[in-house]
């Protein structure tokens, strides 16, 4: 039978897919309707039909299915925030964890005999409400030129009102009618997309939920708020205020924020505690944070990217810990490290933590927050992970033995990939906001040396259909014996006891301690070869004929010299 446009049609709806809508059949022909849930049974009108499917608008629910509930908000179906929040939360929680297994298996080619005993049971939420930290409000005008904040109508720029969302803080909404009232008194104009003109873009609300600590940032078309002061007299009598800011963004982009914010009262910035929590406490669905955990302290900006769900993020980087394995000798990168959450976090157990972030505030973030929770085996550098990596590798020989991701919807990107499976670290730990992304990175991976060992969804965004996953890849290890045939030279087999227990880590830490440099695999090697010592590994060659190869500074070779007469080598 062929399907028209406005046709009208009876549908059971069996499936969902991964923007949450529902799926159903009629005589073989897929339709994927809007606000539909599985187990409906709906009528639905069709808007736009394609060569094997068809998109449908849901007109009337014929039979609840068993999982609807009555949404809490009255704005779900227009706003495109909560694409889910009509179906029960532990339905929700399966639909994520099937949504993460579907992509691994389908993209990245796992069978699900496999996924059946590596994936560990999804990580829900308690309260799935209430649960932002952070939410950033467009400002516009109603049909009557009076200002109006909320959020966007699903696939559109068309703001549907509201001051008082399910998702966020109790104090978005007093915020949000300060700075209504504040701009309908002041005449201030909201900024129109179409012209460019107005003032007032959005408003950015933060929260630290363990402190109590709030910051509010105007974003506007221009540089100052008029009547600023009198805004701030208003917000400043809520509890917790501590940052209020304005951020300019003059330009004709839908990108939210500017390069630039001004501190117009309190601090620059706000804290929030993140604790460790037991692996134990969090398959419990206890919400009791690990015994003694003191916690990291983290300043928060208002360019500052920061989980929005500090409650689950607890729980998702305590997996991330607990996949690491680690035990205090390893040296740890962190990919795409942002202000240092994951780093830090690491860093407690590790022996030393290296993180890559392209945003340079960020890193600067990073250091500070270091600084403040008094951790001194954690270094950031600015660039891009797929840049830095590479040329540190090939550059200083620098290896890891756990590397941590957590790369933006994209996924790493193919030059990191590589570098990872050359660097060859023993554990891989992946955290992803896109299980479609991470199926292709793991596919890759597992081609390279890798084996699926964990996989997790831990769900950060309750009434959404967005998902985080977290995985632990493990190096394979060969099963072959291979038998080789070589030859040796006498003075090959001349290694003193001294050279055979001094590693070059622990020349490294020697002369960092006695000299404050930092010196690489490459240098000590080189030096060695100096000093008359055959090595047995590679550091000192180029990685091809025309590779131009760094020298060990003169500095740093008098340093070098010095460990190995300490170590009786030389």
């Amino acid at each position: 039978m062929e399907y028209g446009k406005d046709d009208i049609i009876t549908l059971c709806i069996d499936d969902m897919g991964i923007d949450g809508e529902g799926i159903g059949k009629l005589d073989g022909f897929t339709f994927f309707v809007k606000d539909a849930v599985i187990g409906d049974e709906v009528e639905a009108k069709v808007m736009k039909v394609k060569k094997g499917y068809a998109y449908a608008r849901l007109m009337r629910i014929i039979r609840p299915s068993t999982d609807r509930i009555d949404p809490k908000c009255p704005y779900h179906r227009q706003c495109g925030g909560c694409q889910i929040q009509a179906l029960d939360y532990k339905a929700q929680l399966a639909f994520k964890e099937n949504k993460v297994r579907n992509n691994l298996n389908r993209i990245g080619g796992f069978s699900i005999e496999l996924l059946d005993r590596v994936m560990e049971p999804a990580v829900g939420m308690k309260e799935p409400f209430y649960y932002r930290n952070k939410a950033q409000f467009p400002v516009g005008a109603d049909k009557n030129g009076a200002p109006v904040t909320g959020f966007y109508a699903g696939r559109t720029h068309t703001i549907i009102p509201n001051t008082d969302c399910a998702l966020g803080v109790k104090e978005n909404k007093r915020i949000l009618e300060c700075l209504l009232d504040h701009m309908k008194k002041y005449e201030i104009p909201p900024y129109n997309e179409a012209s460019g003109e107005g003032l007032v873009r959005h408003i950015l609300i933060r929260k630290g939920f363990t402190t109590g600590e709030i910051m509010v940032c105007i974003i506007l078309n221009g540089d100052d708020l008029p009547h600023a002061d009198r805004l701030v007299e208003r917000l400043i009598k809520i509890k917790g205020m501590t940052s209020i800011s304005v951020n300019s963004n003059k330009e004709n982009t839908n990108v939210i924020m500017g390069k630039t914010c001004r501190t117009i009262w309190g601090r620059d910035t706000i804290c929030d505690v993140i604790h460790v929590r037991s692996v134990e406490s969090i398959d419990a669905g206890s919400e009791m944070v690990f015994p003694g955990s003191s916690g990291i302290t983290f300043a928060i900006s208002p360019l500052s990217f920061y989980q929005v769900n500090p409650v689950q993020t607890e729980k998702l980087y305590s997996i991330a810990l607990d996949y690491a394995g680690l035990t205090g000798t390893e040296t740890v990168w962190d990919l795409y490290c942002g202000i240092g959450t994951i780093s830090l976090f690491m860093a407690k157990k590790a022996k030393q933590v290296y993180g890559v972030e392209v945003v340079g505030q960020a890193v600067a973030d990073a250091r500070e927050n270091a600084r403040r929770n008094n951790i001194e085996n954690a270094r950031f550098y600015v660039g891009k992970a797929e840049e830095v990596l590479p040329d540190l590798y090939e550059r200083e020989g620098i290896y890891a033995d756990v590397i941590c991701v957590d790369p933006p919807r994209k996924g790493c990107d193919a030059a990191c990939l590589d570098t990872i499976v050359k660097m060859a670290p023993q554990r891989i730990v992946y955290v992803s906001c896109d299980s479609a992304t991470l199926a292709r990175d793991l596919k890759y991976l597992c081609a390279n040396g890798y084996e699926l060992r964990r996989v997790r969804a831990v769900d950060l965004f309750g009434q959404t259909v967005h998902v985080e996953s977290i995985v632990l890849l493990s190096k394979l290890k060969s099963n072959k014996l291979k038998h080789i045939n070589v030859e040796l030279e006498m003075d090959e087999l001349d290694l003193t006891a001294a050279e055979s227990k001094v590693t070059y880590e622990v020349i490294k830490d020697y002369v960092l301690k006695q000299s404050g440099l930092k010196v690489s695999n490459l240098y000590i090697a080189q030096i060695k070869q100096k000093c008359g010592i055959i090595e047995r590994t590679n550091y000192n060659l180029p990685k091809s004929e025309n590779s131009r190869q760094p020298q060990c500074p003169a500095e740093k070779e008098q340093a070098i010299v010095a460990a190995l007469k300490h170590f009786g080598i030389v």
